[in-house]
């Protein structure tokens, strides 16, 4: 597997259901109650972050998505940590719903908010960035998603094309992205790797590729 310099490469993959997974987020945050549960889920672009983050919201229909993307729209690419837990966690852990906002949404005339509701089961936040040190404290549970690097680079391009201005805004993204990858080690922190994309056969409704975190590995 081709990966960024730095990143380990995890493994003891094997094949899980969707609710094996659900169910061993649940059991690593037995703390979190009277609150929805936080789930952070982390890769790099192309990954499959939005697409995993809708089969676990599928799977626990008492659950709502969060994008840092949204976070991140016109402010920063990775400098959004204080905006999101201010905003958008510290309100679900004080078991409140979540209506915000961002400064840059009111600048430029974005419509909407970011919503969550205060009673779901499930909160999954997926986002490049999410699984950091400043974030810890609000994160119950984690999935960093790792795969191939030439292969979601091939999806990306394949969302989002290769125009010039795609290509310049890769490499500015690059330029922050490698050194703060490097300084988090969000493979390490979390609670399980998912493979994105995966190479093992499996059913992909129901079953994702799992492996325990990079940190614990022999």
């Amino acid at each position: 597997m081709h990966l960024r310099p730095g990143e380990t490469e995890a493994v003891g993959w094997r094949v899980a259901t969707v609710l094996d997974v659900v169910r061993q987020l649940r059991d690593a945050s037995p703390e979190a109650t009277g609150r929805p549960r936080v789930i952070a889920i982390d890769g790099r672009g192309g990954a499959g972050k939005t697409t995993l983050a809708e089969r676990l919201r599928q799977a626990v229909p008492d659950s709502a998505i969060v994008h840092t993307d949204d976070i991140a729209w016109n402010h920063a690419c990775f400098d959004w940590g204080e905006v999101l837990a201010e905003n958008v966690l510290r309100p679900l852990h004080l078991g409140e719903a979540v209506d915000f906002r961002p400064g840059a949404w009111v600048t430029h005339d974005r419509p909407g908010s970011i919503t969550a509701p205060a009673g779901a089961d499930f909160i999954w936040v997926e986002g490049t960035g999410i699984i950091r040190e400043e974030l810890a404290p609000w994160l119950d549970a984690s999935i960093w998603m790792q795969g191939d690097l030439h292969e979601q680079e091939r999806l990306l391009t394949a969302r989002d094309g290769d125009s010039p201005e795609q290509l310049k805004h890769v490499a500015n993204w690059l330029l922050e992205e490698l050194p703060f990858m490097l300084r988090e080690q969000p493979w390490a922190r979390a609670t399980m790797i998912v493979a994105g994309p995966p190479q093992i056969d499996h059913a992909p409704d129901t079953e994702l590729v799992v492996a325990p975190p990079t940190s614990h590995c022999s």
